[in-house]
């Protein structure tokens, strides 16, 4: 019961977000410049045919009736008819989504287990050569441009070696095997920049958690070194490094369209970037708003965690 009330903060919380999100997702499609009517029938088109577009589709109702209708069907899932393709919307969300939360668990199911591995080494060697190395790969790394790294592998493994393909997306009717090895390459990149993130918080909370008076206490016990790092440090350690991972997991889910676009994915980055530039607004705020939610969800879902795995934040919560 102590954790309800804390839960059901977080959630209004998120609900506001989420509405906040709305309110700026749809002033910015207001705010883009060009006109629906406009942008459906071509730059040529008669003004008065424009003008019957605009009133057919609503397009020249007030902003608050527009953002209200927006709003009460996306919350159903209609997002709309998009301007390029004369189709829903929603489907093309969906996909998209999907493609990107398949990148994202590839991503973090290689770099979570590498990230904590390297930080917990590192720490348990601090102010040594392995700590130095670890640190500094991880520095490099995460400094890197995505897109520089993304180049670099393609011509490394796809064109000179010939090991991985270049394209993200498998042919149609691929298995789960082929998928994945086709998603290997775009996820090398990802996997270098969040590695040094990762590594660096889980090396600085096992840092503290060795420090900490119950780890002494356990060693005094003589306790194994082992079981003192499984049972007293890791869990104590890795908190701080939970909340990164769910927050790298918002960003990858929408903050790929250099990636996507390089290695030529269909996801929710590069759906948002060819809206953008087609000033397809229904399609370009559909993609924006899901982005912003898998965003926020990511974050709560990873405060959440944390607090149910650290004792110490359960009871500041309660």
């Amino acid at each position: 019961m102590r954790f309800a009330r804390p839960l059901l903060v977080r959630l209004l919380q998120l609900l506001a977000t989420l509405w906040i999100l709305s309110l700026l997702v749809f002033a910015g499609g207001q705010l883009l410049p060009g006109d629906v009517g406009r942008a459906i029938l071509g730059p040529f088109a008669d003004a008065r045919a424009v003008a019957a577009l605009n009133h057919q589709l609503g397009a020249d109702r007030p902003a608050l009736v527009q953002y209200w209708d927006w709003l009460s069907h996306a919350v159903q899932g209609d997002f709309g008819t998009s301007l390029a393709f004369r189709r829903p919307v929603a489907p093309f969300v969906a996909t998209a989504f999907a493609n990107s939360l398949t990148l994202a668990a590839v991503v973090l199911a290689v770099v979570v287990p590498l990230g904590i591995a390297g930080g917990v080494a590192a720490a348990l060697r601090a102010g040594r050569p392995a700590d130095r190395a670890i640190s500094l790969f991880g520095l490099s790394t995460s400094v890197i441009p995505e897109f520089v790294s993304s180049l670099l592998l393609i011509m490394a493994f796809g064109i000179w070696l010939r090991w991985l393909p270049i394209s993200a997306t498998a042919p149609p009717g691929s298995g789960i095997g082929t998928q994945l090895t086709h998603l290997i390459l775009p996820a090398l990149p990802l996997v270098l920049v969040l590695f040094g993130y990762i590594a660096r918080m889980a090396r600085a909370g096992t840092v503290e958690a060795l420090a900490a008076d119950y780890t002494r206490t356990a060693v005094l016990k003589g306790l194994p070194r082992r079981t003192v790092v499984w049972r007293h440090v890791l869990r104590n350690a890795l908190t701080p490094t939970i909340a990164v991972v769910f927050t790298q997991a918002g960003n990858l889910i929408g903050g790929l369209v250099v990636v996507e676009t390089l290695f030529r994915y269909q996801g929710i980055g590069g759906l948002i970037y060819g809206a953008a530039k087609t000033k397809d607004f229904p399609m370009l705020q559909a993609g924006v708003l899901v982005a912003g939610a898998a965003y926020a969800v990511a974050g709560l879902v990873g405060d959440l965690v944390a607090t149910a795995v650290d004792p110490r934040l359960r009871r500041g919560a309660a």
